[in-house]
């Protein structure tokens, strides 16, 4: 059976992702330092599948680790989510995001170089737009100056990424640039289980809806927007990860030194205060709210032109806003 490392693979991304490649036939490999998941990911991930997966406690900056992986199994390729990711955090702490965010992805790709594995899926993000001036944005829309330091390692990886294939340096990658991610897994076993106070707006609000959290904080209602709030476009993790199997099936066929890029999202736009009162409407639940000040490093609105991943990957999304908060609204219930 074909082996593919999963980095961050214990995490919220990562674990739905090695669901669908082992119903695809692939056996993931998972790396993660559990730094925001928890190990109990692993036995649900068995129960949902039966089978244990080869698991790996450490960082993708350990070279004697990765090199331990190597020797115990012949990967054909590598998808890398380890990364930290929260926006507000990283305009706090910068450095702690480009020493692990950046450095990680250079060792990584050095080991790879040296033991001739070639494929590599790289989770990027829409946050390489910045504010766009143009929406929907698609894969050619410019670059903006990134609005966080988060979003800035994101479009450096990338420029590290192209360099590297420039380089004739043997490694061919798609970088997915993807929108945000919600929902859980249908059987509600794993889902998003963020250590701590949540960073993401879904977390926020089931865990708000289940009196774990007092109330909700919405950053801003007066945005140029519709009803005031941010507009992001929110993807089913499921859909997402079904993007990772497809992105690197389509690696397998391409020539060596190849590049790549394609957006996953839903192609929809839907505002911070849309998502609750969705969340409320499917759960029957009523959530308190209030409205904040603006929130450092937020982006006021983007989403997704879908039109390349749709036509060269065939990929389209299968789950609805209802679907993503109604699946949210089972794990939190599971919990």
């Amino acid at each position: 059976m074909k082996k593919i490392l999963i980095t961050g693979g214990a995490g919220y991304i990562g674990s739905h992702t090695a669901v669908e490649l082992w119903a695809a036939g692939i056996e993931p490999v998972i790396l993660d330092d559990l730094s925001n998941s928890d190990p109990k990911v692993l036995d649900r991930l068995e129960e949902i599948t039966g089978k244990r997966f080869q698991f790996y406690s450490g960082d993708c900056s350990d070279r004697n680790l990765l090199n331990t992986i190597s020797s115990e199994h012949q990967l054909a390729g590598v998808i890398h989510f380890a990364a930290f990711k929260a926006v507000g955090e990283s305009t706090r702490l910068p450095l702690k995001y480009y020493r692990n965010n950046v450095s990680a992805l250079i060792v990584l790709l050095e080991w790879m170089q040296d033991m001739k594995i070639k494929d590599l899926v790289f989770s990027s993000s829409c946050t390489v737009y910045g504010q766009p001036e143009i929406l929907p944005v698609t894969e050619a829309t410019p670059r903006q100056e990134a609005e966080s330091p988060y979003g800035n390692t994101k479009k450096i990886c990338e420029d590290i990424l192209i360099d590297v294939v420039k380089s004739k340096g043997g490694i061919r990658v798609i970088s997915l640039r993807y929108f945000n991610p919600v929902g859980a897994h249908p059987s509600s076993k794993i889902g998003e289980l963020p250590l701590g106070t949540p960073n993401n707006l879904v977390p926020f609000i089931t865990q708000t809806a289940a009196g774990i959290r007092e109330k909700l904080t919405v950053f801003g209602d007066d945005y140029d927007t519709p009803d005031g709030s941010c507009i992001r476009d929110y993807i089913h993790v499921v859909d997402l990860a079904d993007a990772h199997l497809r992105a690197f099936s389509y690696l397998e066929n391409q020539p060596a030194d190849f590049y790549e890029v394609f957006n996953v999202g839903t192609g929809q736009g839907n505002s911070v205060l849309e998502v609750i009162q969705t969340f409320e409407k499917v759960s029957g639940q009523k959530l308190n709210y209030e409205i904040g000040p603006r929130r450092p490093g937020d982006v006021v609105q983007v989403w997704a032109d879908t039109t390349k991943i749709n036509q060269v990957l065939g990929w389209y999304p299968k789950f609805s806003l209802e679907d993503s908060m109604r699946d949210s609204w089972n794990w939190q219930k599971s919990l």
